[in-house]
């Protein structure tokens, strides 16, 4: 029973990942990420999270706990506020070595 709990929690992961972080992180490169922000992100990727696993809010489990949990069904995943910053400075780094409006406007030399 355990066994295919795990397996369907991971397939719901998957469609999770493929569907909704994909249009959730669409051209978060050009995001200002603010303290506001980064909360806002946090508090998304926990909602999904405890909506996967069955967590209620009335529950009180904490985030940590969740977070757990989560790894425990599907393994480690990168949190989606650290992806978020790694697709901004990749897309930074593309942008400092291009030559055109999109420098210009970043007001680099």
């Amino acid at each position: 029973m355990e066994a295919n709990q795990n397996e369907s929690i991971k397939v719901f992961c998957a469609l999770l990942c493929t569907m909704v972080m994909s249009i959730f992180l669409y051209a978060c490169e050009s995001w200002t990420l603010t303290a506001d922000t980064e909360r806002r992100i946090r508090a998304m990727e926990m909602r999904c999270y405890r909506r996967l696993l069955g967590i209620s809010y009335k529950d009180h489990t904490t985030n940590e706990e969740v977070r757990r949990r989560n790894e425990n069904a599907i393994g480690p995943h990168v949190d989606l506020l650290t992806i978020v910053r790694q697709r901004k400075l990749k897309w930074y780094g593309h942008t400092i070595r291009s030559s055109g409006l999109a420098k210009t406007i970043m007001q680099v030399p």
